[in-house]
């Protein structure tokens, strides 16, 4: 049978991290294939890029996350026992309670708090006109709060600001290895054992959240099994509620360093009185072109043959998400910033793939997507028609080696004022 070509490196773990994003498509590239061998911390895998490699990867019941990823990221973004880790009917029951959770029409409840945070900052950082605000670190404080709210977790201020640094510690660290992954997962212990002890005050009947609220409905949920789940698993499912909600951080960091680097986007973005068209556009626009997660690994649950090449069950298959994203046979100069591309059409469930593809209900596809794009669309909507700001001298570059990503400098800004 036909093979894929294979990297020569005898183990490319050092060049995945010197490269980062660029690993997979650099080796696309050099060995003329979207797909292709090599060594990642001494095992065997395949790495795949294209809407056609994604249908493959997101074939329903094909490929588990149970021993995908390594644990240094499985701790800190999913942990022991969450829906990412199930399959078959036991992560159908369980997604489908997320789904109600955050379906659409969820959305815009999420984005309606996130701007009402966001206006309330903005109208502190007009009295502090000096002041250098780095924004993304900023929008970790408001998300966190709104995501609270939304998902009527109480928190005084103490606990907003500790649970804020916890679920950053979770993003930012997700792609380290070492003393940083561990401290961060040690600050996510702390998040789950005050996540845990609220799901304890529901069911003991000493705290009454509304009933359609993430925090009743993770409370009382069953599964495929009939059996509720443990207060632990409860506090990692809530994680995977406000984690998620609190990533959009970086989207939104994003997409200001591309209202500065696009100024004539900025003003198509204040042509609108509300968030529309253009606005949507620009959102999907973002998370295209902008590098978010770089990819994604399942392990083959059977035999399956694809293009003529046989997988075993147990291989190790990763997904190219940011090399997709940026795959010249699916996007019109991928490397052009171009939210037009977006205008008259809805992209395909396997080519724009920042946050996973394929079906919600039956996929591991990430169902905050619904909430990203509302809370994203509401929230630089108001960047752009309510204030005026200076960015003022730094370092904007993004770099592809460092996981996540992010603008070198966080997305300064200084001087905001209202507009008038």
């Amino acid at each position: 049978m036909p093979a894929f070509p294979t990297d020569p490196a005898p183990d490319a773990s050092l060049a995945f991290l010197r490269e980062g994003y660029a690993f997979i498509p650099n080796r696309c590239r050099r060995l003329g294939s979207d797909a292709f061998h090599t060594r990642l911390l001494g095992r065997p895998v395949t790495c795949v890029s294209g809407a056609e490699a994604a249908r493959m990867f997101y074939e329903p019941g094909r490929f588990t996350r149970n021993g995908a990823m390594p644990k240094s990221v499985l701790k800190l973004l999913q942990d022991e026992g969450s829906v990412a880790t199930l399959d078959d009917e036991a992560h159908r029951i369980r997604k489908a309670m997320f789904l109600r959770l955050l379906g659409p029409d969820r959305a815009p409840e999420m984005a309606r708090l996130a701007t009402e945070a966001l206006r309330e900052s903005l109208a502190a950082w007009t009295l502090q006109r000096d002041e250098r605000v780095r924004l993304h670190s900023a929008f970790h404080g408001i998300l966190c709060r709104a995501a609270c709210a939304w998902a009527a977790v109480p928190a005084d201020a103490a606990r907003l600001d500790r649970l804020t640094h916890e679920l950053a510690a979770m993003i930012n660290n997700a792609g380290a290895f070492g003393p940083r992954n561990w401290q961060a997962r040690l600050r996510r212990k702390e998040a789950e054992r005050f996540l845990a002890g609220l799901i304890e005050d529901v069911r003991a009947g000493r705290h009454h959240p509304p009933d359609d609220s993430a925090l009743a409905v993770i409370a009382r949920h069953r599964d495929a099994d009939g059996s509720a789940m443990t207060p632990e698993v409860c506090a990692v499912e809530m994680l995977n509620i406000l984690r998620p909600a609190d990533a959009i951080a970086r989207f939104l960091a994003f997409g200001v360093h591309a209202m500065h680097r696009h100024p004539a986007m900025r003003d198509a973005l204040r042509a609108e009185a509300a968030p529309g068209r253009y606005t949507h556009a620009f959102v999907q626009e973002v998370r295209r072109f902008y590098p978010f997660f770089p990819a994604i690994g399942g392990k083959a649950r059977e035999d399956f043959t694809w293009r003529g090449v046989g997988f075993s069950a147990g291989d190790w298959v990763i997904l190219d998400l940011y090399g997709t994203d940026h795959d010249t046979r699916l996007w019109t100069e991928p490397e052009a910033f171009r939210p037009e591309r977006f205008l008259d059409t809805e992209p395909d469930a396997h080519a724009l793939i920042p946050q996973g593809g394929g079906d919600y209900a039956v996929n591991h596809r990430c169902p905050g997507e619904w909430a990203t794009i509302e809370t994203m669309k509401a929230m630089l909507h108001a960047l752009a028609t309510e204030v005026e700001y200076d960015v003022p001298e730094q370092d904007l570059d993004i770099s592809l080696r460092r996981i996540p990503a992010l603008p070198a400098d966080g997305m300064v800004i200084t001087n905001v004022r209202m507009r008038t």
